[in-house]
């Protein structure tokens, strides 16, 4: 389809994009559109996208290392993901671990690529080169699902593909990427779940059964919020900031629950969101994951040498008035409540400092990166000294725009009702909001992990827009500086990836070419 094909696309599909038809007038219901229907397109750009993601995710994948060690944060979890696998019980037992601070989970997939390859490079990191490319693929196919194009998801696809950050974790043995894997795979459920919700209303409505209870009709079990919670539950297994997205996804499954309702003119909508949604949702997006959460620590609570496991009678009473509580669990409430301290005394009020630690309001931006690995000497430079050095930076032409997108998706929920900047910017905040609640607190940049795959959406859906732009009795002229303009920004994106390659990837550079690569003075 060419671009002047792709603008001239009925509106249908924009309408079904942005209408909320509980505000708005008349009997109309929104269109029956509940997803892309060009599958076989769909199907050849993703696999297009997935064999660009492997090829740049699995580039070299053994460098760099610390004389054949691990680096920066790969020296804690490597290890502890080793013990995992070769330990006989699944959970870091070794007393010399201590306090192990945070859940089995990410350790757990770390020793799949270990049990494949060995104690190196290319073990290490396996499993996180794999779910980056599950990565790349989940964002084409959700922003395909909410912009209702193979052409917008594709644009997200090829951004997630060139984005910094998520290019430098999928090719660390650290935790944040799997972490970041479950996230996106809850919010592409929820995203389905949207349209397979809506798709049931319509149904009602064809059937002329809208109108049988003022609180709306029941949606049934729903598969896609039960995955969603499923996903939720792993991402917590990772890590405890999991949790901030389990809050906010579960309010966001209930706003499109009332927007569902009131666009198909539910006579009570918010009460038959409460009555008939709210105890579900907080099942299957708040207490599902709890249990998955908890699960996830079987092996601990199996094993006789875990850390902590048999604390009761020995560092805390056996009486008092939670007696009556079995020792394991009380034995794990003390486990977990140390953890909770060892966090939260991560300070700098506490004499806790690192040279590359940032704040959040740096984030957005990407202000202050982070250096992972660096080494010199002469090496592959014809003779000359050389530097190897690795970056966690997000891509500038992408990050550097994060405030103006945020700014133009704001505008459109207030304007249009623009639901998918709505979930977008949520699961963004998400990512970001909660570090603001204690600022004291030691924090890195590859914390904003999270906020990189929903800024990678927020921009794509922003070329959408720039396309959709030139409406059906535009000149060709302005219909062509839109395709133009969107065409220029993703090269600018894929040019700027490839200039930050040789410190994406730890690449022997000149000393004058890593200078070149130091465009601020935050930067070293």
């Amino acid at each position: 389809m060419t671009p002047a094909a792709i603008l001239d696309r009925a509106t249908a599909e924009d309408r079904a994009l942005t209408e909320d038809l509980g505000t708005a007038p008349g009997p109309r219901v929104p269109e029956p559109v509940f997803g892309p229907t060009d599958r076989l397109r769909g199907t050849v750009v993703g696999a297009m996208l997935v064999l660009i993601a492997v090829a740049t995710r699995f580039w070299d994948l053994q460098h760099p290392t610390d004389k054949g060690t691990p680096v920066f944060d790969e020296k804690h979890y490597v290890p502890q993901g080793w013990q995992v696998l070769t330990g006989g019980n699944f959970i870091e037992d070794n007393p010399a671990y201590g306090l192990v601070v945070h859940p089995p989970v990410g350790k757990w997939i770390l020793a799949g690529g270990e049990w494949m390859f060995g104690y190196n490079p290319m073990g290490w990191r396996f499993m996180s080169a794999v779910s980056g490319v599950i990565i790349v693929l989940a964002v084409y196919l959700t922003v395909r699902r909410m912009a209702r194009s193979t052409l917008i998801g594709a644009i997200a696809g090829v951004f997630a593909i060139c984005e910094g950050v998520l290019f430098v974790q999928s090719r660390m043995g650290m935790l944040d990427i799997f972490q970041i894997l479950f996230i996106v795979l809850a919010f592409a459920a929820l995203i389905a779940d949207r349209d397979q919700m809506r798709q049931r209303m319509h149904r009602v409505w064809l059937q002329g059964r809208m109108d049988d209870s003022p609180f709306g009709p029941r949606f049934g079990f729903r598969w896609y919020r039960f995955t969603a919670g499923v996903m939720l539950g792993l991402a917590c297994g990772v890590k405890w900031s999991g949790a901030y997205f389990v809050i906010v996804f579960t309010l966001l499954s209930l706003a499109f629950d009332v927007s569902a309702r009131r666009a198909y003119r539910v006579r009570r909508p918010w009460v038959g969101v409460l009555r008939r949604d709210l105890i579900p949702s907080a099942a299957s997006l708040g207490v599902l994951p709890f249990l998955m959460y908890v699960a996830s620590f079987a092996p601990w609570f199996s094993s006789e040498t875990s850390v902590y496991r048999y604390v009761v009678g020995e560092k805390i009473g056996a009486g008092g008035p939670f007696s009556w509580v079995p020792a394991a669990v009380r034995s794990f409430w003390y486990y977990e409540s140390g953890i909770l301290e060892f966090h939260a005394g991560l300070t700098n009020a506490a004499g806790n400092h690192h040279p590359w630690e940032s704040k959040p309001w740096t984030w957005p931006m990407g202000l202050r990166p982070m250096l992972y690995a660096i080494s010199y000497g002469p090496d592959q430079c014809g003779g000359s000294d050389c530097v190897r050095a690795q970056m966690l930076i997000g891509t500038p032409a992408m990050w550097w725009l994060s405030l103006p997108m945020i700014v133009w998706a704001l505008w459109r929920i207030v304007s249009r009702r623009d639901w998918r900047y709505a979930a977008v910017l949520a699961a963004y905040g998400a990512g970001i909001l909660p570090w603001f609640a204690d600022i004291d607190r030691q924090m890195y940049f590859f914390y904003a992990t999270a906020m990189a795959p929903f800024l990678v959406m927020g921009l794509a859906l922003v070329c959408g827009d720039l396309l959709r732009a030139a409406p059906r009795g535009a000149t060709s002229e302005r219909r062509l500086i839109s395709v133009l303009v969107v065409s220029l920004y993703i090269a600018l994106v894929v040019a700027n990836f490839v200039w930050l390659w040789p410190v994406l990837t730890g690449a022997p550079i000149s000393n004058v070419e890593w200078g070149q690569q130091i465009w601020l003075p935050s930067w070293s």
